[in-house]
């Protein structure tokens, strides 16, 4: 695990055009926020007329645009694209990059926009089965010569795959919660596990059940960083906090219980509640803002509490 906390900026891109995403990945590099998570819809849930780019249409255009970021969609839905695609595309975008793509990957779950867009929409069971087969293709993809694979989803006959990612390994974060598969999952193929925020509350359960299947199969779990997605509110002072809390109600509250999941207070606060998830486990933060990431946020954000912890 990392000895200092790392700190992205995830930015589900609806409502926002490609120049907000720029000027956003812009500000944040000049800042030193570590990277960028975009998201893998093609809408928004609930909200069918609101504006949603592509993501990794867009973070190929950012890694032209940015020189440090690391850059990723949180988390690829493996349900849209063949596994060989996906490496590809995650292949491409570490060479414009220059070596920093970090390839999400997860089961998916929005079922609305699986209808809308004439996916089939299997039980998750079926879902995590179909994801362990990518896993499983892709990191052959990156690691060899040609990859052959017969699964119940998949099947891949002597396919080459030239160039290989810059990055040895092209680092592959998992998403989601799940004590049995998912951690599994996490243990065999990721440098990273990103714990959604619904699952937040069970991490010390979920990081048993990884260290028990590290156990397994043989692998080091400090190998393996932690993450986590985390809503933050925050303020200069208690009446600032307020006035955030309430914007963030409107652009986050639909999908964000901000008493229960979110950080909220101002940054001697964030640096409390911070600090209470590192000793925890985690060390990495995927941090999804109440406001999106307005400039003052990330500002205050990046000079008043990751500054501060990182120093220890």
């Amino acid at each position: 695990m990392a000895n200092k906390p790392t700190f992205s900026l995830f930015l589900p891109q609806a409502a926002m055009d490609y120049e907000m995403i720029r000027e956003r990945a812009l500000a944040i590099e000049d800042l030193g926020y570590d990277g960028l998570w975009l998201v893998d819809h093609l809408m928004a849930g609930g909200l069918p007329d609101v504006d949603f780019i592509e993501g990794w249409t867009a973070i190929s255009a950012l890694a032209e645009a940015t020189s440090r970021l690391r850059l990723g969609l949180l988390v690829t839905c493996n349900s849209f694209r063949n596994p060989g695609i996906v490496a590809k595309m995650a292949t491409t975008v570490d060479h414009i990059s220059k070596g920093r793509c970090e390839l999400g990957m997860g089961a998916g779950w929005l079922e609305e926009e699986y209808r809308a867009y004439g996916y089939d929409f299997p039980a998750i069971g079926t879902r995590i089965d179909q994801l362990e087969e990518s896993l499983e293709i892709i990191t052959g993809l990156f690691s060899g010569q040609t990859t052959t694979f017969k699964g119940r989803h998949y099947s891949f006959e002597n396919a080459p795959f030239m160039p290989k990612p810059l990055q040895k390994p092209l680092p592959i974060t998992i998403g989601g919660g799940g004590k049995r598969r998912m951690m599994g999952l996490v243990a065999r193929f990721a440098q990273r596990w990103n714990c959604p925020m619904p699952s937040a509350h069970e991490l010390s359960q979920h990081l048993e059940s990884l260290k028990e299947h590290c156990r397994r199969v043989g692998r080091d779990m400090a190998e393996i960083s932690i993450s986590e997605q985390t809503a933050i509110v925050i303020g200069r002072d208690r009446a600032e906090v307020e006035v955030k809390k309430q914007m963030a109600q409107v652009m986050i509250g639909s999908f964000v219980d901000l008493s229960t999941m979110a950080l909220i207070g101002t940054p001697d606060e964030i640096i409390v509640g911070l600090r209470k998830k590192m000793r925890a486990g985690v060390d990495d933060f995927a941090i999804l803002f109440g406001d999106f990431g307005m400039p003052d946020t990330l500002e205050l954000f990046a000079t008043e509490v990751a500054a501060k912890l990182r120093k220890g």
